[in-house]
């Protein structure tokens, strides 16, 4: 029988984590840096109090499944066409760019062993601190708001998509893994449609209206086992877990447009997320940060700040994209808020480690890069979205039509 007693450990500090943010309102963090930082404390870099055993090991698996899946539900397909999908693809050819350029640079100091891996790592977008701040802003559905969510969602899909491509814990050729990930999408494909064609039966609608709230909690379980079933196709293909827990959030995501008879559905699956299984992820994930070695020489530690550079650079460069029709202003809080990446930067840290392209020192240095990133991009933006705000030049076209026709009447 495993032990819960880690487990335990792990679970308390999940809720003393929100509740000290609560009782101290002007420590504006988001709680997974506390809880990182929690796991770094009692874990065997500091007291040593917590290992990472079988039972914490599946729970934060299920963790990090989750919290893709609830990466993937965020993104919203029907936005994403016309030019503002095609700035947003512009904008992640030049991440990608940059981020081998840091990468080579990096690579020169020693600290990777492939430059791809850091540029793939840097050049995704935590879609899920984002929103929250475009939220609190007033912003979402505004030009910038809507620009940056374009962004952020596709430079998350193309990040999992290459993580899972190029760098997969099971091995096997690139050319493979092509393959493998062209008939893995279209099995995707299939069960989506199949799935959405069954959800148009009057009688099996009604039977999950009827379920959907009791005990059964059968739009739940349905999202659940989608998700289960697609991890556990991705990895039968060969390529990453963490692929398939993206997939079924977005296919969950398109077939879930009309929730009006189900408004609870999604607090339901985040409840499951965020109350219990990612929050597990995030603190096994500090305990698991190798700071130790991070803080034995200075020039281990350097790295933490020049990977922060870098992660501003790679996602903040493609904002000057959007200069022209959002404003300097809007710009810069775009590019800050596209430099927010942690949990990706978690999860592609683990995975370099496991296939031995990155150290655990230069793991933890990244994702401690990514800790200051949440931090402190999110308030800068905040700081910037607070100002006046920019005129785009259509918003003033729209502004002037509206002013002359005014002084016509």
């Amino acid at each position: 029988m495993p032990s819960f007693e880690n487990l335990l450990i792990l679970t308390i500090i999940a809720v003393l984590a929100p509740l000290l943010l609560g009782l101290v309102p002007r420590l504006r963090i988001p709680s997974v840096v506390l809880e990182i930082v929690a796991g770094v404390i009692v874990g065997p870099s500091v007291l040593g109090l917590v290992r990472v055993d079988s039972a914490v090991q599946v729970v934060a698996l299920l963790g990090l499944a989750f919290l893709l899946f609830l990466a993937g539900l965020e993104v919203d397909l029907n936005r994403l066409r016309g030019s503002l999908l095609r700035l947003a693809l512009l904008g992640y050819v030049v991440s990608l760019a940059v981020g081998l350029l840091a990468g080579f640079s990096f690579g020169a100091a020693g600290w990777v062993l492939d430059p791809l891996l850091i540029a793939v790592a840097l050049s995704a977008t935590s879609l899920g601190l984002v929103v929250p701040v475009l939220k609190d802003a007033g912003r979402e559905e505004e030009a910038m708001g809507q620009t940056t969510i374009a962004a952020s969602s596709v430079a998350d899909f193309a990040a999992v998509v290459l993580l899972s491509l190029l760098f997969s814990v099971s091995g096997g050729s690139a050319g493979g893994r092509v393959v493998s990930l062209i008939v893995f999408v279209a099995f995707v494909a299939a069960i989506g449609i199949a799935v959405a064609l069954a959800g148009r039966s009057m009688r099996l609608g009604d039977l999950f209206l009827r379920l959907q709230d009791t005990t059964a909690e059968i739009r739940v379980r349905a999202a659940v086992v989608l998700l289960v079933a697609f991890v556990v196709l991705a990895e039968g293909f060969g390529l990453e877990s963490i692929l398939g827990a993206f997939l079924a959030g977005a296919v969950v995501g398109v077939i879930d447009r009309d929730s009006t008879t189900h408004p609870h559905f999604r607090t339901k699956l985040d409840a499951i997320g965020y109350g219990f299984l990612i929050p597990v992820f995030f603190v096994a994930s500090g305990v698991q940060l190798d700071l130790s070695g991070l803080l034995e020489a200075p020039s281990a530690l350097l790295r933490v700040p020049l990977f922060l550079l870098a992660l501003l650079l790679v996602r903040g460069i493609p904002a000057l994209l959007y200069k022209r029709s959002l404003g300097t202003r809007s710009s810069l809080a775009a590019g800050l808020l596209q430099a927010t990446s942690l949990p990706f930067l978690v999860a592609a840290s683990q995975i370099g480690v496991a296939i031995g392209l990155m150290t655990p020192v230069t793991a933890a240095a990244l994702v401690c890069a990514g800790l200051l990133s949440v931090l402190l991009f999110p308030a800068a933006a905040l700081a910037l979205l607070r100002g006046p705000r920019s005129t785009t030049a259509a918003e003033g076209r729209h502004r002037r039509h509206r002013g002359g026709a005014a002084e016509a009447t």
